[in-house]
């Protein structure tokens, strides 16, 4: 593992490199609004992306790096990500396809980054479809704007919600809640079977 500070418009992002053997691709997860990088559901996509032979980078936006647990703007935390994507594709990832993705606030913006950054798919992992108790804010127009493959991991009994299928999406119900920290084992191997078939075509 390699950790890297990287600058942004918004002040330093730092990314927790895990690398595999042999990478096809490179995954960047992101953090929850209050969490950070060591999220089991993070962690366990991690594990079955390196299985996939798939290099991961664990992105931590600038106010985590800064101490602060209150998140940034949407328009901060997105071109934060992006500048974090162009960095890690031309110095360390060499030019590999990027799939984006994140756990909660961080599948949000891998979604609303996923066009610009030219993301090849997204993996959410317990996207946040509206806040609990509040269906009427809804936040699927981030996910239904994605027009690359894109995997949703959601617990059953998330008070986030459960987003509807999509001409895109795949949909993995599992055990649990919002934390997706039910069954780490199943969560890699599903991460680790979809990466395997969509990028099984891009060679």
């Amino acid at each position: 593992m390699t950790t890297k500070s990287i600058d942004t418009p918004h002040g330093p992002a730092r990314a927790e490199l895990h690398c595999a053997e042999e990478g096809r691709a490179a995954l960047l997860l992101g953090h929850g609004a209050g969490g950070g990088v060591g999220a089991p559901d993070l962690v366990a996509a991690t594990r079955g992306a390196q299985a996939a032979g798939v290099h991961v980078a664990l992105v931590e936006q600038p106010y985590r790096v800064a101490g602060r647990r209150a998140p940034a703007p949407a328009a901060q935390l997105d071109t934060a990500w992006l500048a974090v994507a162009d960095v890690l594709s031309k110095e360390w990832f060499h030019d590999l396809p990027l799939v984006f993705g994140g756990r909660s606030s961080g599948a949000r913006v891998a979604c609303r980054t996923a066009a610009e950054g030219q993301a090849v798919a997204i993996l959410c992992l317990a996207f946040p479809v509206h806040p609990p108790g509040k269906p009427d804010r809804s936040r699927m127009p981030e996910l239904d704007a994605v027009t690359v493959p894109t995997l949703v991991v959601q617990g059953e009994s998330d008070p986030f919600g459960m987003p509807g299928p999509g001409p895109h999406r795949e949909i993995v119900v599992v055990p649990g809640d919002h934390s997706l920290r039910r069954d780490a084992a199943g969560l890699a191997r599903t991460v680790q079977e979809w990466l395997d078939r969509i990028l099984r075509p891009l060679g």
